[in-house]
């Protein structure tokens, strides 16, 4: 069987002024998108805004053959987030909301109770119904970036899935910060380590993978791409080492071209203003 992943939450448009360029994202969506090629069947549930970006986004969901059946259009602009790079390392320097703020449905939240793993993020605006998701899901898994303790400690409970980056942390930090997350609640505790590799805990284990060395064009959507593949693999009851290699190993590869997954389209001049 193939497994059955919906990502809640945000999506952009990733705007890159100095390349004239933008790309659709934001970490549900590419969550939804990489899940959908590596062999899960994947849905978005999110917002998206009537102008031009929204139009970028929606054809790339479409050309993924992700499940569009719970993605709203609402009307007025995507959001969007402007990017530059430094040396292949992303940086966001302004954005908008748009749209993207939603309020789930009973209907969502049956459909959200139908998929193996549900996954949503600090970025998505869903604090305030991560009760509601994880009493529906039948696991949750939640993308805390690079958040305080404080907001760790406050949503981490609702979770079953953590994921916590520490881009420069050491492997032995990683896995007292994994430890230390687990007792908040989540059975699985992911730290990824930007370059260093990532930590990877579930129960009593531990598993650690460096990241696959490359050619680094992009960083963007790279720690997006390591949750969707562990995601899957853990619904595919991987084992540890072998997942974690395998997650590290697809987020590496991700750096090596522009975007959070392809797609890419012109910068529009109302997109250009407005980021």
């Amino acid at each position: 069987m193939k497994p059955r992943l919906v990502a809640v939450g945000d999506n952009v448009v990733d705007c890159y002024p100095d390349l004239g360029v933008m790309y659709p994202g934001g970490n549900a969506l590419n969550v939804a998108v990489h899940a959908r090629r590596l062999g899960a069947e994947s849905g978005y549930l999110g917002a998206l805004g009537t102008d031009a970006a929204g139009r970028v986004v929606r054809g790339a969901l479409a050309a993924e053959d992700v499940d569009v059946s719970l993605t709203r259009t609402v009307d007025g602009p995507n959001a969007t987030a402007t990017v530059r790079l430094v040396d292949g390392e992303r940086r966001f320097t302004g954005g908008d909301e748009g749209v993207s703020r939603f309020r789930l449905s009973p209907a969502d939240l049956d459909r959200i109770a139908e998929a193996d793993l549900v996954h949503t993020g600090e970025c998505s605006f869903m604090e305030d119904q991560l009760a509601d998701l994880a009493a529906s899901a039948r696991r949750l898994s939640f993308d805390f970036s690079e958040r305080p303790w404080g907001y760790v400690a406050a949503h981490a409970h609702h979770a079953g899935v953590a994921v916590v980056s520490a881009p420069s942390g050491s492997r032995d930090r990683a896995v007292a910060l994994a430890r230390r997350v687990q007792e908040l609640g989540p059975a699985t505790v992911a730290v990824t380590l930007g370059s260093a590799g990532a930590v990877l805990v579930c129960g009593d284990d531990a598993a650690w993978a460096p990241a696959e060395p490359v050619s680094v064009v992009d960083t963007l959507g790279a720690g997006d791409a390591f949750i969707a593949r562990l995601l899957v693999g853990l619904v595919r009851d991987e084992d540890l080492p072998d997942l974690i290699a395998a997650a590290t190993s697809y987020a590496s590869r991700a750096c090596t071209s522009y975007g959070a997954f392809g797609h890419e389209a012109p910068l529009h001049s109302s997109t250009k203003e407005s980021a």
